[in-house]
């Protein structure tokens, strides 16, 4: 199919990408896509399981079949909708310059290399780009001469300015803040002048003589005192911990980011069950299959940090305690449960609390995929630190936490606060600090 003479540019996207987004070849606007040969070779390795790049896979795979029909898929096809560009498959053939011969080794990454700078030479008027989330793949074709770019769709622009949940405001009226310690509440244009703040947002408010917590009630468009309130023996020990306890106990917010999980137990009497999660991030980027056992003992360690949390807790009661009986009747009658995240899909969870731990290691994809499984009455609570990512190909604003916070900070439903300061230990602080 002849191409059209306004197109100028060629992008060629790898296996990472695929695996992030398999729509991502619908969002290059006019731009052709091109897919080398061997990505689809390395899908085939990703079909089967139940992580989400194993669902990735296989959309592409079938959105491949789709509109491939009875085209030749090494031929240039239209992607459908307006202003799109069109699709092909690169075969493996080799350019003037062997990326295999440059890097003195045949592997999968050096043969998508060769499939751009193959395109590159087949269509000089257009501009061919490598996109990949691996940064050295990046690396070695801008060595080759090959532009290189990351995928940036569900990319966060400026992670130093996202959303943190918590204003302080000085210069406050002493006696608004005295109303707000006496009554709780006070009229929203009493602490903001002009316009209005995010819903359900955090405040420090201060005066030259006293200061007070609070939050704005999207609901009652009101601003409410946030009381410092201990919850299984977890007393908060500074304001953010505070504010994140009032989003965790609030059963108007039904979505929440925070970095650390405080008081989630308090919330048993509202909901059936309390699901704890995380992902599973494999060391040296190898599949849990190796591990020996069965599927549970496979899982265990990668869930053993959720365990010492709620062990914390335990902790802070004497064996036989009522809150310690509790929290054991919670394990033992499976009220609380501490399951992967990779058999969420398909499941509709009704009349739960759900927190998933460790959120900075999913995919944008992967958080929607888990709020989607929201049923009636069910609230669910991602904790992580954007700056602390152990999965390959994601980074501070391409992961979903990033994304989830930036996309709904303005909701009724949802409520964010950054815990800025950490509360582990001295010696924990010290290592943040100065290693």
């Amino acid at each position: 199919m002849a191409r059209s003479k306004k197109e100028k540019k060629i992008f060629v996207l790898d296996t990472s990408v695929i695996l992030y987004d398999h729509n991502a070849v619908k969002n290059f606007q006019e731009h052709d896509v091109a897919i080398p040969i061997t990505v689809l070779e390395e899908l085939d390795n990703f079909k089967k399981g139940n992580d989400t790049k194993n669902f990735e896979a296989r959309e592409f795979i079938r959105f491949i079949d789709k509109i491939s029909g009875e085209n030749k898929l090494q031929d240039w096809i239209p992607l459908e909708g307006t202003a799109k560009g069109q699709f092909k498959v690169q075969m493996n053939s080799r350019s003037t310059l062997d990326a295999e011969v440059v890097f003195d080794e045949k592997k999968a990454d050096h043969r998508i290399l060769n499939a751009a700078l193959a395109l590159q030479e087949e269509h000089p008027a257009s501009k061919v780009i490598m996109v990949t989330k691996d940064i050295n793949l990046r690396l070695k074709a801008k060595a080759l001469n090959l532009p290189a770019e990351d995928y940036e769709t569900g990319k966060i622009k400026n992670v130093d300015s996202l959303y943190t949940g918590k204003t302080v405001l000085n210069d406050i009226p002493s006696e608004v803040i005295t109303r707000l310690h006496e009554e709780g509440t006070c009229p929203l244009t009493d602490v903001i002048k002009k316009g209005k703040p995010r819903k359900n947002q955090f405040f420090i408010l201060k005066s030259e003589r006293n200061s007070v917590l609070a939050c704005y009630n999207p609901i009652e468009d009101c601003i409410d005192k946030v009381e410092k309130r201990e919850v299984y023996g977890i007393r908060p020990r500074n304001a953010e911990q505070t504010f994140a306890i009032d989003a965790i106990l609030n059963r108007d917010i039904k979505l929440l980011t925070i970095q650390g999980v405080a008081g989630s137990l308090e919330m048993r009497k509202n909901y059936r069950q309390i699901f704890l999660a995380r992902p599973i991030v494999p060391l040296s980027n190898k599949d849990i299959g190796y591990l020996p056992g069965d599927v549970k003992s496979k899982l265990n360690p990668y869930m053993e940090p959720l365990w010492d949390n709620l062990k914390f807790i335990q902790s802070q009661f004497e064996e036989g305690d009522r809150y310690w009986n509790q929290i054991q009747e919670m394990l033992v009658k499976e009220t609380l449960q501490i399951m992967p995240l990779a058999y969420i899909r398909g499941r509709s969870l009704s009349n739960v609390i759900f927190i998933v731990d460790e959120a900075q290691n999913l995919t944008p994809h992967e958080v929607k995929t888990i709020i989607t499984r929201a049923g009636e009455n069910t609230k669910i609570v991602f904790t992580g630190d954007i700056y602390q990512i152990d999965t390959p190909y994601l980074d501070t604003q391409s992961n979903g936490l990033s994304y989830l916070i930036d996309r709904v900070k303005d909701h009724k439903l949802y409520a964010h606060i950054t815990l800025e300061k950490g509360e582990r230990s001295e010696l924990a602080n010290l290592a943040n600090e100065l290693l």
